[in-house]
């Protein structure tokens, strides 16, 4: 198979890819996640993973690779939009947010195509629902550091997964690379799978 560039630094989806042995170089994207109210979660997303791959093809214009996968991940309750948290306290506020509720989880996708130039665009929509939870249990969980650097302040990977009564749809892209969407997109491409 050959090579992509993922526009992340996340072992999550480094993880997913390298499961799926699809060979990557890791860039580093320059792009910020500014908040845009008109946009919904979903365009918010795709606009995100787009944005990413772009700033990773300005920095480096000779991409050896024919390919840059971008992406993003949010997690949506209520039409408000949960980004990472800034400390342990605005972690502590999202966790309880989700106390006993169903929220959704987009992950945005973007594929650069070396040869045709061309972004494509998906995304995935999963849903999530999480336990009753008091105070102690969200500061136990917030102990743990898991919260940290990741949207909605928890893993679904980890020690959050013993909190989460239910999940809907696609367990990769509540982690942040959905493997569906991702086959998907790829194949649009011309990209050779090795299924």
């Amino acid at each position: 198979m050959e090579p992509i560039v993922l526009a992340s630094t996340s072992p999550r989806r480094q993880e997913i890819l390298k499961n799926l042995a699809i060979p990557f170089t890791v860039m580093s994207p320059s792009y910020e996640e500014p908040f845009f109210p008109e946009l919904s979660p979903i365009e918010t997303a795709e606009l995100h993973s787009m944005k990413k791959v772009e700033s990773v093809i300005r920095m480096d214009l000779k991409i050896s690779a024919p390919w840059v996968l971008g992406a993003d991940t949010l997690i949506c309750l209520e039409n408000r939009i949960f980004g990472k948290p800034a400390d342990r306290d605005e972690a502590a506020n999202m966790l309880a947010s989700f106390s006993g509720k169903t929220h959704e989880v987009i992950t945005g996708l973007s594929l650069y195509d070396a040869t045709t130039q061309y972004i494509s665009t998906t995304h995935s929509v999963s849903k999530v629902t999480f336990m009753e939870m008091d105070a102690s249990t969200i500061e136990k969980y917030l102990d743990t550091g898991e919260w940290q650097g990741v949207a909605g302040a928890y893993r679904i990977q980890g020690l959050a997964s013993c909190l989460i009564t239910r999940i809907e749809g696609s367990w990769s892209g509540i982690v942040g690379l959905p493997i569906h969407e991702l086959y998907a997109i790829l194949r649009e491409h011309g990209y050779s799978f090795t299924i």
